[in-house]
């Protein structure tokens, strides 16, 4: 089931038994602890919100660095015992929500901390980036094959939409490695924590358009651009949304085949040829801007939500793992 946090274990927690339904594993290690809270950047000002704080150990240290600490829980044991210990020890600035943080009403906070289970990684990383207000960091433990698409840089291997789009949103490091040794029990799966940094200002850019270019590039995006725009469904899908985009704005359409414009667009900006794991955030944007300014759309209708509107107008899976068609045996007009 989806549920919050691996947790942390040991070093004064109680042996609460971890709940496999949960996704649970406990963090052992004090040492990583150090490093999450490090990377925080923490004030005593500061609200944290923290997802799964399992015994508390991350929690005993959050409540004397934080003016207020709101921890979601979904195993009403861990939440029992992470308040209990909270208090014994004095302090009064905890509060503990018992849910699914997926379902949950989020908190104003100043930073984030997480130990997630990996099964919600996709759909947390999404409303943790369209969560409004912003905040000023979150320090997130992945699945280290998650973690290492979301930091990609242009040419790496694991460079594809998720690292893309999340770029759009925040700037995105590796804070440490965590082998799967230092959670009890152990999972199956090393582990990475990270750190996000939101972009200030935001990027103003209509997702559904973003969205759509982005999925006819990193469709094959170890083909070459021209090779992936020529496929004769994309090419179907442009014409159809130029056909309305020139009946809606009174433009009298060119004459020429979808193909032969989308080839000049391409090298316009000498991309013909590039694959889309070597292309650049920016080299993207001009792309895109390049395709619209000739009426070549990637949505039917050019409405679309830019960063900070309400957040049902992104494309729920904006940051889903690529689905990426290696044995790319399409017909080529």
């Amino acid at each position: 089931g989806k549920g919050q946090g691996k947790g942390q274990a040991g070093q004064g927690g109680a042996a609460v038994p971890t709940n496999k339904k949960f996704g649970q594993h406990l963090l052992r290690n004090p040492g990583i602890v150090d490093k999450i809270l490090a990377a925080s950047d923490l004030k005593p000002s500061d609200t944290a919100f923290e997802i799964g704080p399992g015994t508390g150990n991350l929690t005993m240290k959050l409540v004397e660095q934080c003016k207020k600490v709101v921890a979601c829980e979904i195993d009403p044991r861990m939440a029992a015992e992470v308040r209990k210990r909270v208090i014994s020890a004095g302090r009064m600035n905890l509060t503990v929500i018992e849910n699914d943080v997926l379902r949950e009403k989020w908190p104003v906070f100043d930073v984030c901390v997480a130990n997630l289970p990996y099964q919600i990684s996709s759909p947390f990383t999404f409303k943790l980036l369209a969560h409004r207000p912003s905040f000023r960091c979150a320090v997130l433990m992945f699945q280290k094959e998650f973690a290492e698409r979301l930091i990609a840089k242009v040419g790496e291997s694991q460079y594809g939409r998720l690292a893309v789009n999340t770029q759009l949103f925040v700037k995105v490091s590796c804070v440490c490695k965590v082998g799967r040794m230092n959670f009890s029990p152990p999972p199956d799966v090393d582990s990475m924590v990270v750190k996000v940094v939101p972009r200030d200002p935001p990027i103003q850019v209509d997702f559904r358009e973003w969205d759509g270019l982005m999925r006819v590039c990193f469709g094959r995006k170890r083909k070459t651009l021209r090779s992936s725009f020529c496929m004769s469904y994309t090419l179907k899908m442009l014409q159809d949304n130029y056909s309305t985009w020139c009946a809606l704005s009174g433009t009298r359409p060119d004459k020429k085949p979808m193909k032969e414009m989308v080839i000049e667009v391409l090298t316009a900006l000498k991309l013909s040829d590039k694959r889309a794991i070597k292309i650049d955030l920016d080299t993207y944007f001009r792309l895109l801007l390049e395709f619209n300014k000739r009426g070549i759309h990637f949505t039917n209708l050019n409405v679309g939500a830019k960063i900070g509107d309400s957040n049902h107008q992104l494309p729920e899976d904006l940051f889903m793992e690529d689905q990426e068609g290696e044995g790319d045996d399409d017909m080529e007009d």
